[in-house]
């Protein structure tokens, strides 16, 4: 039996419904979520990415920002190594 896609948004009930898709946790915690479900409500609906292009931009360009965030972030907490 084959299991079911974690992005699958049909309703259907599932053994593991309460369990959070990691993937989807991830984006969450970006900030980004909501324009990540616009890109799969654009695809379910035309079932063509190539007519999703302005949403998945607005997530691609979230995303960006996010981890250009993130990354100033972590360069800010790394210890320096040129104290003499």
């Amino acid at each position: 039996m084959a299991s079911p896609s974690p992005h699958d948004r049909s309703g259907r009930p599932s053994e593991d419904q309460d369990e959070e898709d990691p993937v989807e946790q991830m984006i969450s915690r970006t900030g980004c979520g909501e324009l990540h479900y616009a890109v799969q409500e654009c695809m379910a609906e035309h079932q063509d990415w190539r007519k999703c292009q302005s949403q998945v931009q607005t997530f691609k360009d979230c995303m960006m920002t996010f981890q250009k965030s993130r990354k100033e972030q972590l360069m800010k907490q790394r210890p320096s190594t040129e104290s003499t």
